[in-house]
């Protein structure tokens, strides 16, 4: 362990901007996708929503849509908004591509490009990456086997120790990842619901690593594990996407954001919670577990 700490409840509160080159590689059965316009309208909505509530958000955002063109492809000027508002911008590929199956060259291209993207876009410095699908989950070290993407990319897989080497060889510090251990998995099975506590960051090959430690979306649940442990502490990482705001039955609807911002807000006034962007994590006191 390193001799770092943190020495209060912590969110991390993150939104995947898809837009339609997400929408495109969707891994869903029931074929293309077309929801990504709504990533842009309802971007808009979350913006006015974080900035009513004061609570800052990184979004994760595929590189491509920096580049110059049209919805629902692209849109610079609104990234530079969410850049200008404070928030932080991350890098969630070059066209969200399932990064299990790139290869080393592949996945080399796309954290470059992506970054290059962005910060041309931007003009400062991007540092976060957030892999799309929350995947690889694979990492023997904790225990954290997919037998799905082994099956899938028998070789030149790419894995948790993989990714995170080539993010810091292209200047990278920070990636939210969300492999679980087969234990903690087969536990939630027999259970059937999920185990949530303050977690916190690990170092996998020198990227400090944030792990998801609730479901996507703004669920009462989350919000009852985040009360009953307040004032100890850990971090909580919390993420949803701006295209399913618009949907009144998803658990990442407008109606649960603004119940989730309103209550993050006023733990946050009361000092019982802290409210953090990736890239205040590195450097700070943080205990961090060092692994190669």
């Amino acid at each position: 362990m390193t001799a770092m700490r943190i020495a209060d409840s912590t969110l991390v509160m993150f939104w995947d901007y898809d837009t339609q080159w997400g929408a495109d590689r969707s891994r869903l059965s029931n074929g293309k996708a077309t929801w990504g316009h709504l990533e842009f309208e309802n971007t808009e909505r979350v913006l006015e929503a974080h900035a009513r509530y004061d609570v800052p958000a990184c979004f994760a955002v595929v590189g491509a849509a920096a580049l110059d063109g049209q919805r629902p492809y692209h849109d610079p000027e609104q990234i530079r908004r969410i850049h200008g508002a404070g928030h932080e911008v991350a890098s969630h590929s070059f066209h969200h591509e399932w990064l299990p199956a790139v290869g080393i060259r592949g996945l080399e291209t796309t954290v470059r490009e992506s970054r290059d993207a962005l910060e041309q876009c931007i003009g400062a410095r991007v540092i976060t990456f957030v892999p799309p699908f929350n995947q690889p989950f694979d990492y023997w070290r904790a225990a954290s086997i997919s037998l799905s993407e082994r099956r899938s990319v028998p070789r030149d897989r790419i894995d948790i120790p993989r990714l995170c080497t080539t993010l810091r060889e292209a200047g990278y510090q920070v990636c939210r990842t969300a492999f679980r251990s087969a234990l903690l998995r087969v536990r939630d099975r027999i259970t059937a619901e999920c185990h949530r506590a303050p977690g916190m960051p690990r170092s996998i090959s020198g990227i400090l690593c944030l792990q998801l430690n609730t479901t996507c979306g703004f669920r009462d649940d989350v919000l009852d594990a985040m009360r009953a442990n307040l004032g100890k502490p850990g971090l909580w990482v919390v993420y949803g996407h701006p295209h399913s705001i618009s949907d009144p039955d998803s658990t990442q609807s407008d109606s649960k954001l603004e119940h989730f911002l309103a209550t993050v807000s006023e733990w946050k006034r009361a000092g019982r919670l802290r409210c953090a962007l990736p890239r205040d994590l590195v450097g700070a006191a943080v205990p961090t577990t060092v692994e190669a």
